[in-house]
C-alpha cells in the first residue's frame, strides 16, 4: 500500500530530513511508530507502545502532535486502555494522505532529492 521509498533507509532519511526543513517531520515519525507498532504481538508491549505513540504524536500539544481531526484524535484516545494492531489505522491514513499530497510531490522538486537521485545514478 506504501511507496517502497518510505522502507528504503536512505531515503526514508532524507524525506525525513526535508519534513524537518518543513517543521513536519513528525508525520514520517507517526507514520513509522504505527508501522512498528503493527508488529507487535504483546498485549502489555502493545498498550505500552500505544501510550507513547499517543503521548508523542496524538494528544492535544504533544510534542510532536499530528495534524489530525477530532474525532480520529477522539477515538484513539477511548481505545487507549485496550489497543488493537489496526487502532491507529485511520490516523496513519490520514497522517500518509498528507505527506503523499502536500510534502512529497515538494520533496520530489526539493534539492535534497535531486541529490539522492544523482547518487542512486551513480551506484
Amino acid at each position: 500500500m506504501y511507496p517502497e521509498f518510505f522502507k528504503r533507509a536512505a531515503g526514508q532519511l532524507v524525506f525525513e530530513d526535508f519534513l524537518r526543513t518543513e517543521y513536519s517531520e513528525e508525520n514520517l515519525l507517526f507514520w513509522l511508530a504505527c508501522e512498528d507498532f503493527k508488529q507487535i504481538t504483546r498485549e502489555k508491549e502493545m498498550m505500552a507502545a500505544a501510550k507513547k505513540i499517543y503521548t508523542e504524536f496524538v494528544q492535544v500539544d504533544a510534542p510532536r502532535q499530528i495534524n489530525i481531526d477530532y474525532v480520529t484524535r477522539e477515538e484513539i484516545r477511548k481505545n487507549l486502555s485496550q489497543p488493537e494492531p489496526n487502532y491507529l489505522n485511520r490516523a496513519q491514513d490520514l497522517i500518509y494522505g498528507l505527506m503523499v499530497n502536500d510534502c512529497y510531490p515538494r520533496f520530489l522538486k526539493s534539492e535534497m532529492y535531486q541529490v539522492l537521485l544523482e547518487q542512486a545514478e551513480q551506484q
